[in-house]
């Protein structure tokens, strides 16, 4: 048994939580994320008819071609590297909401949001070259051998050509997205995981927990594609002639495609999301890490004091 202080804050099964939470989440939503990907990266020619007509016709593309296989290109890496970057998000997330906390436990909304935004930055560390590298694999092509290096020798090639900030294309945009959709989400789902608490129990069924997190990604995702679209666009190689950063690609877009490519991929980015953050909390909060360590169960990040209410 683990007590006093370490008991407060439990680091260690937060990180056992977060580590299984990441690599289950990101194994059952996968194969919609490739299709987002690929489907964002559609740049619109006028005259000429998309190559992916929807998500049923892009995903059967795929498989025609590259079979179950196909599916999970690109997944290696991510899976690699999820599990430090969901673990980050989710530890780091609780650690600023305690230690922005109230004497009495109460959180004000502000608060809640600003610990959100210090997760997301935190996170993208690892982030960045998690879906840098993750993105290349995505739109490498199985029958062309220019864009066929693996995770690993991609890796090596930034490196050899740009050093470790190579690995760091795209960061600005990486931090936007993350930092916007981490400050939406967490204060999301701390409000609507508070509404499941057990009567007399800061206890939260796991099932409301995942739906919870279902809620919360789906509208933070949402709101947040067009940063996603843009960082998708940025952080593909083969675009980085025709976009110089952030701005320029914004514009770019704007002009070229209309305003409607900012949501580009938003049903899937939804679906996406949403699933995996109920995922991610649902496993959480299931006290697997707390059990291994014969620790009493973690509590939701509303367990301290009642949320304050959106005003």
């Amino acid at each position: 048994m683990i007590s006093g202080a370490n008991q407060d804050f439990g680091l260690l099964p937060r990180i056992i939580n977060g580590s299984i939470a990441g690599i289950s989440s990101t194994a059952a939503t996968y194969p919609l994320d490739l299709i987002k990907t690929l489907m964002q990266n559609q740049s619109k020619v006028v005259g000429k008819p998309s190559y992916y007509k929807n998500i049923l016709d892009c995903a059967l593309k795929i498989f025609q071609s590259e079979g179950v296989r196909g599916m999970y290109r690109g997944c290696a890496v991510n899976a690699a590297l999820i599990t430090p970057e969901k673990t980050i998000k989710l530890v780091a997330n609780d650690a600023f909401r305690q230690l922005l906390e109230a004497k009495d436990g109460s959180l004000p909304m502000h608060l809640q949001v600003l610990a959100g935004g210090c997760a997301g930055t935190c996170q993208i560390v690892v982030t960045t070259p998690m879906e840098l590298l993750k993105i290349q694999r995505q739109m490498a092509k199985s029958n062309d051998s220019a864009t066929s290096l693996n995770s690993r020798q991609l890796a090596m090639q930034l490196y050899r050509e740009k050093g470790i900030l190579g690995l760091y294309h795209g960061v600005g945009a990486t931090f936007t997205r993350d930092v916007v959709f981490s400050m939406m989400y967490f204060p999301l789902f701390a409000y609507f995981n508070d509404k499941g608490k057990t009567p007399g129990s800061n206890q939260v069924p796991f099932y409301h927990s995942f739906a919870s997190g279902i809620g919360a990604g789906a509208i933070s995702a949402f709101l947040a594609t067009p940063l996603d679209v843009i960082k998708t666009r940025l952080q593909t190689l083969e675009n980085k002639k025709h976009y110089t950063g952030i701005v320029d690609c914004a514009t770019k877009i704007m002009r070229e495609e209309s305003a409607s490519a900012f949501f580009k991929g938003s049903l899937l980015r939804v679906m996406v999301r949403a699933p995996t953050f109920g995922i991610l909390q649902m496993v959480y909060y299931l006290g697997i890490g707390e059990a291994m360590m014969d620790l009493k169960p973690l509590d939701s990040l509303s367990s301290r004091k009642e949320t304050e209410e959106f005003k």
